[in-house]
């Protein structure tokens, strides 16, 4: 709608200083664009306060998913509410205060240096959102390293129980244990005499009395009741199964940190984007309207301007990138049959 409306009419108005519209179609034009970057500004204020039920309210969350009803009253209400904060002035300014201050030529609100009101729908419109959306994002943030430490302190103590286990084992399952080991050692030590077979020929046959004795008495203490199909039965599964165990629950856990970095990094990302792109309007405009526009520059309070606009391209964008779930929306949206031909591979992804 920015595109397709704001900028067309507004680009010639840059060119020439010059509107040649009518005043009609200015106060259309202003209502328009000030409905889309307020309703924008509140946009991000839903999806914030959506994902932030999401993490914090998973359970409830997941039962209301279906609510198509709620969802739309919501997102009806962030249109009328962000038509009601400059839509009535815009359109009824003049009449309420029985003349219009804007030249022939020109156009732009009445309440244009009216720093009171300005500052007023500045904080229901910039600092109030801003405000809200970072304290939904730290909350999202902050429940996600605290869901993380818990995982952690589980894993740990899995880890530390299982050592535990191991060190009350009853005497049949560490002399099982002891098997596998034998059967490791023994594996081992084949391994290396086939490697080196003519230096322990040789070495073999020179074998004093004294090593002969130290290879009994070895012998004399490997366990009686060990033997490979006991040590592959008893001892191998409990040890691979333990082992096995460990590893699946450390790689779940680095998986979880780097996700929960990436949705850090993300809502950081969404965050200052927003802030870049409306904080700089919005203190000019304030400072603006006090000073009646002799204190600031034509130049970057035009630039301030088109970065609302450029917020209202950006965010579209914004969000496929930094979460799965958008694109699989704006995928379902906009790609149907695509959804439909391959469903499986775009909820892998």
């Amino acid at each position: 709608l920015a595109g397709a409306f704001c900028i067309p009419l507004y680009v010639p108005y840059v060119l020439t200083g010059r509107w040649i519209f009518g005043r009609s179609l200015c106060k259309l034009w202003l209502v328009v664009d000030y409905l889309l970057c307020t309703s924008s500004v509140f946009n991000i204020v839903l999806i914030s306060y959506d994902r932030f039920l999401s993490v914090t309210r998973a359970v409830a969350y997941r039962a209301q998913q279906g609510n198509t009803r709620q969802a739309v009253l919501k997102m009806v209400l962030v249109w009328v509410l962000a038509f009601l904060l400059y839509g009535p002035a815009i359109i009824s300014w003049e009449y309420i205060s029985g003349q219009s201050i804007i030249p022939t030529g020109e156009c732009y609100a009445e309440f244009f240096y009216n720093w009171y009101f300005l500052m007023t729908a500045s904080t229901l419109e910039f600092f109030t959102p801003f405000i809200s959306v970072m304290f939904f994002n730290l909350s999202i943030y902050l429940n996600i390293q605290k869901r993380t430490k818990m995982r952690l302190d589980v894993f740990h103590e899995v880890h530390n129980q299982s050592f535990t286990e191991e060190m009350e084992r009853s005497p049949e399952e560490k002399l099982s244990l002891k098997c596998c080991k034998w059967e490791q050692k023994e594996s081992a030590e084949t391994h290396d005499l086939s490697k080196n077979k003519a230096q322990g020929a040789a070495s073999a046959s020179s074998l004093d009395a004294k090593d002969l004795l130290a290879t009994s008495s070895e012998s004399s203490r490997k366990p009686k009741s060990c033997n490979k199909k006991s040590c592959k039965n008893s001892a191998s599964p409990l040890c691979s199964e333990k082992r096995m165990k460990i590893m699946s629950q450390s790689t779940t856990q680095r998986f979880r940190l780097s996700r929960d970095k990436k949705v850090a990094k993300s809502l950081a990302i969404i965050v200052g984007i927003f802030g870049i792109c409306w904080a700089p309007y919005t203190l000019l405009m304030i400072i603006r309207a006090g000073c009646h526009g002799q204190c600031i520059s034509e130049f970057w309070y035009e630039t301030s301007f088109w970065l609302l606009w450029i917020n209202s391209a950006v965010n579209p964008v914004l969000y496929p990138l930094c979460h799965a779930s958008f694109r699989r929306a704006f995928v379902k949206l906009l790609c149907p049959k695509k959804m439909k031909i391959q469903p499986h591979n775009a909820l892998q992804n």
